[in-house]
């Protein structure tokens, strides 16, 4: 592997690591690789799950947003959401873990889109989402 390609993914573990809403929702980089990427969250009762005890669209919209944005830093660029969709289709048990899977389909100068799966623990599609992302940047090996 070459090194750029290893200081790129060793800096993206570190800030992701360290983002404070990451680190919230407990998210953890599973994998990285150019153009795709895998992210785990627990559903936990007391923190992801809505009142029906299943988890919740919007921390599972916020998985989605964040696999897809690693998925297009880890492509070197800097980008900001311009929209997503998500499609729910299975709930998802509090107790469990989900894993997103994020692989980029268009790599842009000026806009990324990719796609994002969500499957619960036994790998049931839980959830679908797409985004656009605008490219603000590139990520140097400073």
């Amino acid at each position: 592997m070459n090194s750029s390609v290893e200081w790129l993914q060793q800096h993206l573990m570190e800030i992701y690591d360290r983002n404070p809403y990451v680190k919230l929702l407990e998210m953890q980089i599973v994998s990285i690789a150019e153009g795709h990427v895998q992210l785990t969250m627990p559903v936990k009762a007391d923190k992801h799950a809505n009142l029906y005890g299943a988890a919740h669209g919007g921390a599972l919209a916020s998985l989605a947003d964040t696999v897809m944005g690693v998925a297009c830093a880890s492509c070197g660029k800097r980008v900001v959401t311009i929209e997503m969709n998500i499609n729910y289709i299975k709930g998802v048990s509090a107790g469990t873990t989900v894993l997103a899977d994020a692989k980029v389909i268009h790599n842009g100068r000026q806009t990324i889109v990719v796609e994002a799966d969500i499957c619960d623990s036994q790998g049931k599609l839980a959830a679908k989402s797409r985004g656009t992302f605008c490219v603000i940047g590139r990520f140097e090996n400073e």
